[in-house]
């Protein structure tokens, strides 16, 4: 890939009348010409382009390193033009739309064939979502196209949550970035697969099982989730490595006193240990570098600083990471998805305590 000066354009979220920002109107009108942009949703940043058109999104994948079997989530700013690109809506997934949208929430229905079909990895069906941040809405709205977004990061890192990430990751590979500030949620999107009787979920995200729960009645999840990488991917994240940090990840799942045994043996084999704690645990365990991810009382913190804190350890520092591990009930469902794609699966379990 050719090298390009990377642009980064500061956007106030806050003001209004954002579809007449400058840096708004010059990023819908790269984007109508073909040219990718990454810009903030309230999950991450994104990397979007025209989603008609088939050389935008090889931009994409070019820029991101991301596998072409590897589908994309179509971002719209209007609930009605849904009706654009999906053949159907059915009830339950317009309850869903009802609930959460705008919001980090996003739906797999059968698509209509309008759309590139790089978008949909050729499959019968597409991801779609209406982001909740106002930037993301305006650039939308200005450019008059469907987004396909996947994160502004290269494939395989952590997914970026502030636009110098996505500079760390993408600088060179493509020309604009709308600094839009902090993303607020962390996590990207639930995306539940509505094509069947039952609402399925393809990725735990910001909007949790109990949540959907008391908006449908039933809701299950996709056994894919936990068959490891064997599946063809219906929604982002389901296949591929995801989030991994500088240095090998490794998941502890015991007590601290089982966590300081593991990274004592670790560095008597010469390793300089990196850990990734909660404010519960900070400053029990001595290690070469502790990240602290936030309160394991407080999930939605956890979620929100998650990314950061892989990205806080850099290349050449630690030469592996050892991080706690979050109960699976709620917001941390979603966490311990992210984490264990980010440690390929690798787990160290105390089976005194299991």
């Amino acid at each position: 890939m050719d090298q390009q000066r990377t642009e980064m354009l500061i956007v106030d979220k806050d003001v209004e009348n954002l579809d007449k920002s400058e840096a708004v109107k010059l990023a819908a009108e790269r984007l109508r010409t073909g040219e990718v942009v990454a810009f903030p949703t309230e999950t991450v940043y994104g990397l979007g382009g025209n989603a008609f058109s088939d050389e935008a999104i090889h931009r994409i994948f070019q820029a991101k390193g991301r596998p072409s079997d590897n589908p994309l989530i179509v971002h719209i700013a209007e609930k009605n033009q849904l009706k654009d690109y999906v053949t159907s809506v059915p009830e339950h997934a317009e309850k869903l739309m009802d609930a959460f949208w705008p919001g980090p929430l996003t739906l797999v229905l059968k698509h209509s064939g309008t759309l590139s079909e790089r978008v949909t990895a050729s499959l019968p069906t597409v991801a779609v979502r209406m982001p909740d941040h106002p930037v993301a809405l305006a650039v939308i709205r200005a450019a008059n196209l469907p987004l396909a977004a996947p994160s502004a990061n290269t494939s395989g890192r952590p997914s970026p949550t502030t636009a110098k990430h996505v500079y760390e990751d993408l600088q060179g590979k493509i020309r604009t970035i709308l600094d839009g500030g902090p993303t607020g949620v962390g996590l990207e999107s639930t995306v539940v697969d509505c094509t069947g009787d039952e609402v399925i979920i393809l990725r735990p995200g910001g909007i949790t099982k109990e949540a959907l729960e008391r908006v449908v009645d039933k809701v299950g999840i996709d056994p894919a989730l936990f068959e490891g990488n064997k599946a063809v991917p219906k929604s982002p994240g389901m296949k591929y490595t995801h989030y991994a940090p500088a240095a090998p990840l490794c998941l502890i799942d015991g007590d601290l006193i089982f966590f300081k045994k593991k990274v004592e043996e670790a560095e008597a084999e010469g390793k300089r240990v990196g850990v990734l704690v909660t404010e519960e645990a900070a400053g029990v365990i001595q290690a070469h570098k502790e990240i602290i991810v936030g309160k394991k009382s407080d999930l939605a913190a956890v979620a929100r600083t998650l990314y950061v804190s892989l990205r806080a350890f850099e290349a050449g520092e630690v030469d592996v990471i050892f991080s706690e591990v979050f109960p699976e009930t709620e917001l941390g469902s979603a966490i311990m998805n992210r984490l264990r794609k980010a440690a390929g699966g690798v787990v160290l379990k105390d089976e005194n305590n299991s």
